[in-house]
């Protein structure tokens, strides 16, 4: 058992993955500034961590100090939101990222868990990429991830071990749900109109990964020999998860009774990537994937049969990512550097 301390707690991933790490026995930690604490799309848990409400940027290193491992996964969270305010997004996610693993270094944690992606791979669907291949972030959030990765490689030594983890798009059912992620926002669609109808031709390629798998290598790195993980990347996902969009539409479609399909022939999206997962299957030990995307959209499915969900809760912002910065921006609810500004 270890004592992991979890940023981003109460977020898509984080309130999954803190009760993954409760079940397997592990202390956990969590730690959440709140930007997305609207978002509870139903009740999904049985467990939740003890979470210290804190922006990532004000943690210190008493906070850390005594942890076993940090698990960070705490930025800003996409794409969009990431080029919504590029400089911010650099403030927190590149430089507030290697300020926290300086803190844990300091601290004496001895293993930190970081939180990459494969959208660093960018345009590269030429072929597979393995942890060693082509890079091209074609974006301020893919661009921090990379310089963290970076910038935690020339930190690590004997005292502080950094595992990297490039998680392919993320997709599932959590209590915090997420619909701005191209399975469930298409699931969404699925459900609420009987209608996917998609202005690109759907070509592009997309590596995918049920968060409960997310969770999985993560609880897996955690419990591994140091020496298999230190200073390691392992890409987070399988070799038969890698879509085109249009297939990926074509499964959802499929899967939510009397929805229609249709696609268009417009490109533009650069994004195309396709992902090599052989590391993290033959080197992280128990780790397997075991969730694929028509699993996952048939998870949805019974979610929202279950809390009959509305088509407003569907498009609120409580549920994407960019609609709810940008509320709490036009509220000056956030500062300009996004930080929660004092009611008085």
């Amino acid at each position: 058992m270890a004592k992991v301390f979890v940023t981003g707690s109460d977020g898509y991933i984080g309130t999954v993955l803190g009760q993954y790490l409760l079940d397997r026995g592990h202390d956990v930690t969590g730690c959440d500034t709140g930007f997305h604490r609207i978002g509870w799309l139903y009740n999904g848990v049985h467990a939740t961590p003890k979470v210290l409400v804190k922006d990532i940027r004000h943690i210190t290193a008493d906070d850390l100090r005594g942890h076993d491992a940090v698990v960070h996964l705490a930025e800003l969270s996409n794409d969009p939101v990431g080029q919504l305010a590029p400089h911010i997004t650099y403030e927190i996610n590149h430089k507030g990222s290697v300020r926290l693993a300086r803190l844990a270094r300091e601290a004496g944690v001895p293993r930190f868990v970081y939180f990459s992606s494969c959208s660093v791979y960018g345009a590269s669907a030429d072929t597979a990429q393995d942890e060693s291949g082509r890079t091209e972030p074609l974006t301020a959030y893919a661009e921090c991830k990379l310089l963290v990765e970076r910038d935690l490689t020339a930190m690590a030594g004997d005292d502080f071990s950094p595992t990297y983890l490039r998680n392919a798009t993320a997709y599932g059912a959590s209590p915090r749900q997420r619909f701005d992620l191209v399975v469930n926002n298409l699931s969404g669609l699925a459900w609420c109109y009987k209608e996917i109808r998609m202005d690109s031709d759907g070509t592009p390629w997309r590596p995918l990964v049920h968060i409960l798998d997310i969770s999985q290598a993560a609880a897996c790195v955690l419990e591994a020999p140091r020496d298999v993980v230190h200073n390691e990347t392992f890409n987070v996902g399988a070799n038969t998860e890698n879509y085109q969009v249009r297939d990926i539409a074509t499964i959802v479609g499929e899967t939510f009774p009397g929805c229609s399909v249709t696609f268009g022939d417009r490109g533009g999206d650069k994004r195309d990537y396709k992902v090599n997962f052989d590391k993290i299957t033959s080197r992280l030990p128990g780790f397997s994937a075991r969730w694929n995307v028509r699993k996952g959209a048939q998870q949805l499915l019974e979610v929202f049969e279950r809390i009959r969900m509305p088509v407003e809760l569907f498009e609120s912002r409580a549920h994407t990512r960019l609609k709810q910065i940008r509320y709490l921006m036009e509220t000056e609810q956030l500062d300009k550097d996004f930080f929660w500004r004092e009611v008085r």
